[in-house]
This record gives structure tokens, C-alpha cells and sequence, in this order.
């Protein structure tokens, strides 16, 4: 198992964060002769066609799982789950960003149509809308062991979806800050670090409004499990300050990977995965958890309502968090694994940069690491339009 470079799924996000789909949701909801959104339990499920017909359709993003050093149309883990479960994966990466596949498939969810999808990876802040729309079904612990035993404690109750009923996350990472720490000349330490005097011009924060905000509230002692709107403005504040002085060089997507490794930027926002490719390259890049907080984040995998393969799809969820599997699945991706047990795996290897794999805190959070790791609580699509409002005219969107 060797490691390989990944791309950040978050870095694709839009930064309109999903405001104008909830709204286009609305919008259908309630024009004349179009039925409501929402889908009660009783109408989403279809006939489970698994017992006589063995294979699914997943959809995921690209570069989103193992793929065979020689051959790149292998990936060997789902091969080897073709081979053992005797079912079929029709396996599809079309998944670029979360807003246009919400477009995609939201009207045949919405019309109480099938999507020709058993099984989709999207990151939480949408899963959230689809769970509150009843868009995807609830799954059947009793058909995941593996997922009960080894779910992450840390990911298994989002506020969105307590107890992980209609979601399991795919892969996991976290949003915290990245620095030069030749350049900067110090460590960094805490969201407030960023706003020093010498680093004017030189910062950069994530544009997405899903992406930016819970690390800022952190900063400001905020639990953003439980944060207010008047948590949010407060932020908006002091971010409109910074950009009118001109110490917030710009908002950005995955574009600070190029700034911080050009010297553009000394510090930035930053997502794990992304930094671990980076310090490879320039061993100056550090990630830092602020002592006040990160954002801990997934991107979940969700049955969609009326998928014709319920149970094959609970069962290769539930392979996937076979340690063993995950492991193999972490030395490729390079994000932070909702499996802790695999970092056992990886550390048996015999292979020494995969052994060094199960060392690394942005794939395996330490236990200090972890003290300081949080899921923030999804944005309301009450709460939505007027906070997309106020961080987009800040951001320049």
C-alpha cells in the first residue's frame, strides 16, 4: 500500500455554500401543480431488488478511492469486494461539486422518481438538506456491524442526523490553518494568530460560507455545535473589518495551495488533506488545530429514496469500515479516516512510509488533536439566505 497525492473534495465546494439550490428547492415546492419537496418515510423505498439482482450504481467524486499503481482502472478495493460479495458496482465519479449534483437528481427526488443511483458520497452541510427534504432512506445497522463497532465516536451524531441513521461518512478531514513556518518566523497557535501585524496582506480564508465560518466562531471561544446567528454577525463584523484594512489578502477555493507554496501567503485556512501533500513538497508547511478548535468535517455516503439496491449499497458501506479495508482506502485518499482502528493496520505494515501513515495526526487525530475537534451545526434553510447574503457581499461572491 503506498501513499498517493489526493484532491481536496472540499476545495470543489461553490462558495455560494448551497443557498441558491435550498432556495430553487422553495421556489419548486411551491409553484402551481408541483408537489412539496419533502418525501414521508412511507413513500421512499422501491421494491429491493438485491436478493435477484446482484450489483448497485455508486456515485462518488473523482480520485475518491484506491486506485492500482499499474493500472488505473483498477481500484483494488472495490475489486476485491466485487470478488467476495459476488455483487456488481457500477461505480460512476461524477460528482464535481455539491450544488450541480444537487441540481442533477433534486427533481427526480422531488417528484418521487428514481435517480439510477444506489449509493452517493456528498459532504455534510448537503447530506443535511437532503435529510431534512426525507430524500434518502434510512439504513439498517443490523446489515452494518462494522459500521456500528468502528464509526468514528467523534462522527457518529451530527446534528443534522443524530445517531447516523440516514449517513455514514465516506472519508473524514478537518479546516484549521496552514503557515510557512520559516516565513511566519513563529508558531501559530490561535485564529487570532492570523490578524498579527507583520502577516497584513498576506492571509487568505476559505470563500465557501459552509467552509469558512466555524473555524472563525472558534476563534472566538464560540462551541459551533450549538452557535447563534448572532455568533455568525459577530464574525461577519470583525471579517469585514480585516478585508476593508486590507489584512485578508483575498477568499479563496483550493487556490491557497498555489499562494502559500508561492510565498504570496504566509498563512491561510486549510483543509488536512490538502497540507499533507503540501508539507511533501515543502517541509516548511505546517497544519495546526487553533488551541481554541477546529471544524471536523465528512462527506457521507446516503442511499437515495427509491434506489432498487438497498441492501447491496448497506453492504458495501458496511465493507468499507472493515479496519482493514479502511486502512488500504486512507494510504490512497489521505484524509482523516473514520476508522481509528485502521490505524493499527497501517502501523504493522512493513512498507515504512505507509507504517509512518498511522503516525500522521491529519490522517489519525491524536488524542490533543482530537480535545479540540468539533462538528458544527448545519446552517438552518431558515437561516440560510441571509447569512449567504451577508458572507457572499464580504467575500466579493
Amino acid at each position: 500500500m503506498n501513499p498517493k497525492p489526493s484532491l481536496s473534495r472540499r476545495s470543489l465546494m461553490r462558495a455560494l455554500g448551497g443557498g441558491a439550490t435550498a432556495a430553487a428547492v422553495g421556489a419548486l415546492a411551491s409553484g402551481c401543480g408541483v408537489p412539496a419537496a419533502y418525501v414521508a418515510p412511507g413513500d421512499r423505498a422501491a421494491t429491493d431488488r438485491s436478493g435477484s439482482d446482484k450489483r448497485l450504481v455508486f456515485a462518488n467524486w473523482p480520485l475518491y478511492i484506491d486506485v492500482d499503481d499499474d493500472d488505473p482502472s483498477k481500484r483494488p478495493t472495490l475489486d476485491a469486494f466485487r470478488k467476495q460479495s459476488g455483487i456488481d458496482v457500477k461505480y460512476i465519479e461524477e460528482i464535481n461539486d455539491n450544488d450541480e449534483f444537487f441540481g442533477k437528481i433534486s427533481p427526480s427526488l422531488m417528484n418521487h422518481q428514481k435517480t439510477g443511483r444506489d449509493l452517493i458520497v456528498i459532504s455534510d452541510w448537503m447530506c443535511a438538506k437532503f435529510v431534512t427534504l426525507g430524500w434518502v432512506q434510512e439504513m439498517d445497522r443490523a446489515r452494518q456491524p462494522h459500521v456500528a463497532k468502528y464509526l468514528d465516536p467523534l462522527l457518529r451524531s451530527p446534528h443534522f442526523d443524530p445517531g447516523r441513521k440516514y449517513t455514514v461518512p465516506w472519508q473524514s478531514g478537518i479546516t484549521g490553518i496552514a503557515y510557512n513556518k520559516r516565513r511566519v518566523g513563529r508558531e501559530i497557535k490561535h485564529v487570532s494568530d492570523l490578524w498579527a501585524a507583520d502577516l497584513k496582506g498576506k492571509v487568505t480564508l476559505l470563500s465557501g460560507l459552509d467552509e469558512s465560518f466555524a473555524l472563525l466562531m472558534q476563534g472566538n471561544g464560540v462551541d459551533i455545535t450549538r452557535w447563534t446567528p448572532d455568533d455568525f454577525h459577530r464574525v461577519c463584523d470583525q471579517v469585514e473589518k480585516l478585508v476593508k484594512s486590507h489584512h485578508i489578502r483575498r477568499f479563496t477555493g483550493n487556490d491557497y495551495i498555489k499562494d502559500l507554496s508561492s510565498g504570496d501567503v504566509l498563512a491561510c485556512q486549510a483543509y488536512s488533506g490538502d497540507v499533507i501533500q503540501l508539507k511533501a513538497d515543502d517541509p516548511d508547511i505546517e497544519f495546526v488545530v487553533p488551541e481554541e478548535g477546529g471544524e471536523l468535517w465528512a462527506e457521507s455516503l446516503m442511499i437515495p429514496n427509491l434506489a432498487d439496491h438497498k441492501r447491496n449499497a448497506e453492504t458495501l458501506i458496511d465493507y468499507y469500515y472493515r479496519p482493514e479495508v479502511a486502512a488500504e482506502l486512507a494510504t490512497w485518499v489521505n484524509y482523516v479516516s473514520p476508522v481509528p482502528a485502521a490505524r493499527e493496520i497501517l502501523a504493522d505494515s512493513k512498507d515504512k512510509d505507509t507504517a509512518a501513515l498511522a503516525e500522521d495526526p491529519l490522517i489519525f487525530p491524536d488524542d490533543t488533536m482530537r480535545r479540540r475537534l468539533a462538528i458544527a451545526r448545519d446552517i438552518t434553510s431558515e437561516e440560510r439566505p441571509e447569512l449567504a447574503k451577508r458572507w457572499n457581499t464580504i467575500a466579493g461572491l
